[in-house]
């Protein structure tokens, strides 16, 4: 039996730290695991601008409330998850994740947490797990699953890579030069006929 496994933002929501740094006016944080792979790292980074420009989660969450699944993503999901069982595993947030949830049904995802003081700033993020998309797929493996992986960026080449069968989506060259081996796609439809194929076997 296979579990399907992909990640959610760069996938099928837009990045949220592109969005807010967008919308607060602070480049720096457009910067996301597509081009820093340590998290922790980009994350301590992260913590440290928004505290140096006084932005609290919920100015954060204020800019999430408006976010959209991309396009085509949630009839996209729909039909991935009538297909095989689906998990979102992100790096994301439960503080964050919720609304986009919403909007896509409320699919299962496996996702991180934030720790926030009294006056509403973060102050750190605790991990579910060490390296958890890639400890994630191999426990589902260890109770008899087959696992299909999708996603974008350096963070997911983990689970990718551990997986059955692994796909990259709207990535970026940079990956896709240095993984060459891994099948990239760019359109729902193309990545559904892909997955329906490994399913059919």
């Amino acid at each position: 039996m296979y579990i399907t496994c992909l990640d959610m933002e760069g996938v099928i929501a837009p990045e949220i730290w592109i969005e807010f740094s967008k919308v607060s006016g602070i480049p720096e944080l457009s910067r996301t695991t597509r081009d820093e792979p340590d998290y922790d790292k980009l994350m301590k980074w992260r913590i440290g601008i928004l505290k140096d420009h006084g932005l609290t989660l919920k100015d954060i969450q204020n800019t999430i409330a408006k976010i959209d699944p991309l396009p085509g993503a949630k009839e996209f999901l729909d039909e991935l998850r009538s297909m095989s069982q689906t998990i979102v595993l992100s790096d994301t947030f439960e503080e964050f994740a919720g609304p986009i949830l919403k909007k896509l049904g409320m699919p299962t995802v496996f996702c991180n947490s934030l720790e926030v003081d009294e006056k509403g700033f973060i102050v750190s993020h605790k991990m579910r797990c060490p390296q958890s998309k890639l400890t994630t797929v191999k426990a589902l493996q260890s109770i008899g699953y087959e696992t299909i992986a999708f996603g974008d960026s350096y963070n997911d080449l983990g689970m990718i890579q551990a997986s059955k069968v692994g796909f990259l989506f709207r990535t970026t060259d940079k990956i896709k030069a240095d993984y060459p081996e891994i099948p990239a796609f760019t359109e729902y439809s193309d990545l559904l006929a892909a997955i329906k194929e490994v399913l059919k076997k």
